[in-house]
């Protein structure tokens, strides 16, 4: 930000089919570092590669199919999505531009998009005002699947959602993986989600990533401090809180 560097040092590499979590406070870096991977923050210094052919820093610069093979799912829908344009017109966009289809093959693969995240086929002329939280992000899901991507960048994708509905979400990103391969970067603060689904997890603190490594020993002991810090700033739930009440209850 002006002079000063916000994210540096940065090495990592996601696998096919992998998802790779980035964990942190709020203005570690986690969010900042996505956005120079998908090319909508310049990066200073050092490179970001694809099947090993570096990406152009600027969005603009690159060519549509590696534009096409990294998207990105927004924090928040509302913000992400026109309120203005159909569920046909917002997923049949990038159908359009990356594989320029007619319209009636355009169609038939958003309703195909539409009930691969799990919504019905008459959602295609809904707007996203119609729709519930959840299901504007699995338009948003949907819309960047219809690129079709290798890797797909999801910038705290539940965190704006009931936990209930954030499960579902999970629950669909996961089945997606299954299906079709698809990388994801899965930047997040809820370390609860991380242990669910994250194969490998890095750990950000002031622009610096200081842990990498697979899930399970990222959060498990010897920690880095500041990973022990993070773990120790998520309140746990005692399962026999009632059982304690009322035993103090009758005490007295």
């Amino acid at each position: 930000y002006g002079d000063v560097p916000v994210v540096k040092g940065i090495n990592l590499s996601i696998a096919r089919g992998e998802t790779f979590a980035i964990v942190g406070e709020s203005g570690s870096g986690k969010s900042s570092m996505a956005r120079v991977v998908v090319g909508l923050l310049p990066r200073w210094t050092g490179d970001v590669r694809l099947d090993g052919e570096s990406l152009s820093p600027a969005l603009a610069q690159r060519s549509r199919d590696k534009l096409r093979r990294v998207q990105m799912v927004h924090q928040m829908p509302d913000v992400a999505l026109n309120p203005r344009q159909s569920l046909a017109e917002i997923i049949g966009r990038p159908v359009g531009f990356y594989f320029n289809r007619p319209r009636n093959a355009i169609k038939e693969r958003v309703v195909e998009l539409l009930q691969l995240v799990g919504l019905p086929a008459d959602f295609v002329s809904r707007r996203p005002g119609q729709l519930s939280g959840g299901q504007k992000q699995r338009v948003c899901i949907a819309r960047a699947l219809a690129a079709e991507p290798d890797l797909i960048i999801c910038d705290e994708p539940t965190s704006a959602l009931d936990p209930l509905v954030a499960e579902e979400v999970l629950k669909i990103l996961r089945r997606l993986q299954d299906e079709l391969g698809v990388a994801y970067m899965f930047i997040t603060h809820d370390l609860g989600t991380v242990r669910r689904i994250a194969h490998r997890t890095a750990v950000m603190l002031k622009g610096e990533i200081i842990a990498q490594g697979p899930t399970a020993e990222i959060f498990s002991p010897p920690f880095h401090p500041y990973t022990e810090r993070l773990i120790a700033s998520v309140p746990e739930m005692d399962t026999h809180w009632l059982d304690a009440v009322l035993a103090t209850r009758t005490l007295q």
